[in-house]
């Protein structure tokens, strides 16, 4: 293995720019869809769709200093993977519908503890060992586009050992919320660029730490939380679309059949 040598500034460009443009697309296509806690995932295919452009935007500006443009490409086929899987953990628990996660019940408490969890592990060894390897990106032996894409995968699975509590704050806090990943992204970014690591966790840590804490003691003056509409999510089950949210903001995927 050795490491990965300085990428030209024609890469560097493209990955902004393709992260830009994915930032434009996620906040329009986005708009009027955050629901907090427990938003609407709509079908598997737009869903997954949405996703990638999510993690694109997220996760290519922290990577464009120091990769190619098919070593980050590759690099997000395992994040695409872990939308999947979360998808059908959301799906799963949404059949279940257990009713100690109402807002007006366990909800926020829930929310709070997963957005707690997430600064816990920002200080555990695993963190620490899969950040210190996502900062330091290296190609495999070997020549060759394959080679290189499987160095982007492996690279991938690296930054989801780093990134996953944090993707999980995500999903507690609404994942449909710009604002929300706007935040995310700048830790994730933060973690990997900023020279002292062990600062970034902790200060990660600390800021996850107070935030949890807030959503599950305080939801309601959390700046830029929304707190569900238990009424919006029923009608939405029962195939109706809620007054409260504008029908032109949805995608035609998550429209009720």
């Amino acid at each position: 293995m050795f490491r990965l040598s300085r990428p030209n500034a024609f890469h560097a460009l493209v990955l902004i720019a393709i992260a830009a443009g994915c930032w434009a697309v996620t906040a329009n296509r986005m708009e009027g869809m955050d629901m907090g806690p427990g938003t609407e995932l709509g079908e598997l295919g737009w869903f997954l769709g949405i996703w990638a452009v999510m993690m694109a935007a997220m996760m290519l500006p922290s990577v464009a200093p120091r990769v190619t443009l098919p070593f980050a490409l590759a690099f997000l086929i395992p994040w695409v993977a872990v939308g999947l899987l979360a998808y059908g953990t959301v799906e799963a628990v949404r059949a279940l519908d257990p009713a100690f996660l109402a807002w007006d019940r366990g909800g926020p408490y829930v929310a709070g503890a997963v957005i707690v969890g997430a600064a816990l592990y920002e200080l555990t060894s695993p963190k620490r060992t899969c950040l210190r390897r996502c900062r330091d990106p290296r190609v495999p032996q070997g020549p060759g586009a394959v080679a290189v894409l499987r160095a982007g995968v492996e690279n991938g699975v690296i930054c989801i050992g780093c990134c996953w509590a944090l993707m999980a704050a995500l999903f507690a806090l609404g994942v449909m919320s710009v604002g929300w990943m706007v935040l995310v992204a700048a830790l994730i970014a933060a973690e990997k660029l900023i020279p002292s690591a062990r600062t970034a966790t902790v200060a990660t840590a600390a800021l996850l730490a107070i935030l949890g804490t807030a959503v599950a003691i305080a939801p309601a003056d959390v700046p830029g939380l929304t707190e569900p509409d238990e009424t919006m999510h029923e009608e939405m089950d029962e195939g109706t679309m809620p007054k409260e949210m504008d029908e032109e903001a949805m995608p035609e995927e998550m429209m009720p059949g």
